[in-house]
């Protein structure tokens, strides 16, 4: 099991938000922790149901591919999610997972708390810090510690490898990813 588990909300092989994560995994990585980037490329992610089984089976309920991932999330120390934007919001299989993993962990000891982490967010233009806010919130009504950066945790590009071009967006990523790589390590002493 990784230390950190960071989720790639991209469709595309080798996207923006992919390339954003792989500058946060060197960062955690150079800190001496383990990092496995988990994309949501190709698999489907339901939205929740509401139907509160999720506490008596210790999963969700729903046949999609949520359940393959929740032992990497739940083990690991850390959990970041990094989301395109998509019209001005995060793509909805991205919602889907933060939703139903908070309710996953809510109704099974709440192991979510404590976990250190927050959202990464890509996109040509706008729709950023919304973004940002709405996945937020997942992180904190679960209980998660979120780490600060220089700036938000964000960055722009639009044609694959843009976002490499961001110079201040990736230091602001790399800065997020060694506060939530360094924090971890506090922590464990």
């Amino acid at each position: 099991m990784a230390d950190v588990v960071l989720i790639s909300g991209s469709p595309r092989t080798d996207g923006n938000t992919e390339c954003a994560l792989n500058a946060c995994k060197r960062k955690i990585e150079e800190r001496g922790l383990t990092a496995k980037i988990i994309s949501l490329r190709g698999k489907q992610i339901n939205g929740c149901i509401a139907c509160g089984q999720c506490g008596k089976l210790g999963k969700c309920s729903l046949k999609d591919d949520l359940n393959a991932m929740l032992d990497d999330i739940k083990e690991a120390d850390g959990f970041i999610i990094g989301a395109p934007v998509y019209f001005g919001t995060a793509r909805g299989d991205v919602m889907n997972l933060l939703q139903r993993v908070s309710m996953v962990a809510r109704a099974n000891g709440n192991w979510l708390s404590g976990k250190i982490g927050g959202p990464v967010v890509v996109a040509r233009r706008g729709g950023l810090t919304s973004t940002l806010q709405e996945m937020l919130m997942s992180f904190f009504i679960s209980g998660m510690i979120v780490c600060g950066s220089t700036y938000w945790n964000i960055a722009f590009g639009h044609k694959q490898g843009d976002v490499a071009n961001d110079t201040e967006g990736i230091a602001t990523l790399e800065t997020f990813a060694s506060n939530v790589a360094d924090l971890i390590i506090k922590v464990r002493k």
